[in-house]
C-alpha cells in the first residue's frame, strides 16, 4: 500500500479494503498480509481470516509487519501532526516500543471485519487492545478465554 507522510494513521487503517473480495483460504495457507508477523499471530489471525470469510465478513490486513525505519516514519509524522511526543503517543509509538516492528500486532479493515473481529478474535486469542483504535489487534489471550479489558491508548504501555 502506497501511503503518503501526510496521511493520518486513521486513515491508513481505513484504506483497507474498500473492493475486497471474500476468498476462503485453505487451513493450511496463511492469509493475505500476515507475512513477518510473529508465527503465533500469525496462525490465530489466519484462522480468524478462514472463519469471518466463511461467514461471509471481509476481514483484511492494512498493516502487519513493520519495519524500524517504516515506524519511526510513522513516529516522526504523528509528533509532527499531532504537536509532541506525548501526544502522539495515544496514536502511534517509536519502533523500540512498537507491536507493529516486533511483528505482534495487525491493523485490519474495513471497520465491519473489525468489529467482527472484536466479537470472535477471542476464539484465538486475537484482542482489541486500544480504546481509541478500533482496528489494532494482538496475540494477548489464551484462545476461548476472554479479553483483557483494553486500554484507551498506545501511551498507555
Amino acid at each position: 500500500m502506497s501511503v503518503r507522510r501526510s496521511t493520518s494513521l486513521a486513515a491508513v487503517a481505513l484504506a483497507a479494503t474498500a473492493s475486497a473480495l471474500v476468498t476462503p483460504i485453505a487451513s493450511a495457507e496463511t492469509a493475505p498480509g500476515a507475512a513477518g508477523l510473529e508465527p503465533a499471530l500469525a496462525e490465530a489471525y489466519s484462522a480468524a481470516y478462514r472463519a469471518a470469510a466463511t461467514n461471509g465478513v471481509v476481514l483484511s490486513i492494512t498493516s502487519g509487519k513493520r519495519s524500524w525505519a517504516q515506524q519511526q516514519s510513522l513516529w516522526e509524522d504523528g509528533v509532527a501532526r499531532y504537536g509532541s511526543p506525548a501526544a502522539a503517543r495515544r496514536w502511534v509509538l517509536p519502533p523500540a516500543e512498537s507491536t507493529h516492528v516486533s511483528g505482534e500486532a495487525v491493523d485490519v479493515g474495513p471497520w465491519q471485519g473489525a468489529a467482527w473481529l472484536q466479537a470472535n478474535g477471542n476464539r484465538w486469542g486475537l484482542c482489541r487492545t486500544f480504546d481509541n483504535e478500533w482496528w489494532h489487534f494482538e496475540l494477548v489471550a489464551s484462545p476461548g478465554s476472554a479479553c483483557p479489558p483494553t486500554v484507551p491508548d498506545a501511551s498507555y504501555r
